[in-house]
């Protein structure tokens, strides 16, 4: 094996033992993309929310969750390559691990920045024919993306409190691909109150299954709020992930029917 650097998404220079063979996954829709890139017999350890491959779940080690490692267990892994999200893991134990293994760390807010993560994980991997079917096979299906009137949307998170998606996020990024106008002014994943909500008044309000998991009586309590808006339950991985499901999201944001 040789040497090999690569800069990751925050402009960190990753050396590693080139090709890596032992990889720890550490952020849901990335693993799901290093599965699509056929490392099934190099990846070690996933997290407890990286749920897809569904195959994966029971044979891989679980490492803890996206915001607190099991460190131990890493260790024991001997991992020669981590691969991480700036927004989906903390800092601190990204610190802790970079200390002492080579961690890859993406940084996603735009389309842009997903194809050349995808990119540049099959530099990383040596799968780099593979990433370059998926990234044409993400345009492919971003160009029969329907265009929504341009109405206003709101994009819910989290319940008690309240929190949305706003501007400066990869959920605002796609909101606005749709052709949706986001109803939050506000950067990042602001706290809203009912009030903000109510003088919002959004065309569409949409509640997404992740990481708060909205049900009907989620849209029964808003309904009651905003009469005149239509609230929708949403799969927020198609919001969100940003690996090889952008292939299939183009498809399900088309059957959502904005009028």
């Amino acid at each position: 094996m040789e040497s090999r650097s690569f800069l990751d998404q925050m402009n960190h220079l990753v050396t590693i033992n080139f090709p890596p063979r032992r990889i720890v996954s550490l952020v849901p829709s990335q693993t799901e993309l290093l599965a699509d890139l056929d490392l099934d017999e190099k990846i070690v350890g996933i997290t407890k929310f990286c749920v897809h491959p569904q195959a994966w779940i029971s044979p891989k080690k679980i490492v803890g969750g996206t915001k607190q490692f099991n460190f131990e267990v890493i260790q024991a892994l001997e991992p020669d390559l981590i691969i991480a999200n700036k927004e989906e893991n903390y800092q601190e134990g990204i610190n802790r691990l970079r200390a002492k293994y080579p961690v890859w760390t993406s940084d996603i807010v735009s389309i842009e920045d997903a194809v050349a993560m995808v990119a540049c994980l099959g530099q990383i991997t040596d799968t780099k024919e593979q990433a370059e079917n998926i990234i044409a096979s993400i345009h492919e299906s971003f160009e029969k993306l329907i265009s929504t009137p341009p109405v206003s949307a709101l994009y819910l998170i989290w319940h008690k409190p309240w929190m949305a998606a706003g501007r400066d996020t990869f959920i605002n990024t796609l909101l606005e691909k749709m052709g949706l106008r986001n109803a939050v002014p506000e950067t990042r994943y602001p706290e809203i109150s009912e009030e903000y909500i109510q003088a919002m008044n959004p065309d569409y309000i949409l509640l997404s299954s992740e990481p708060f998991p909205f049900k009907e009586k989620h849209v029964d309590m808003l309904q009651q709020l905003l009469p005149q808006s239509k609230i929708i339950l949403v799969d927020g991985e198609m919001f969100s992930w940003y690996g090889s499901r952008l292939i299939k999201a183009p498809a399900y944001f088309n059957s959502l029917n904005f009028q």
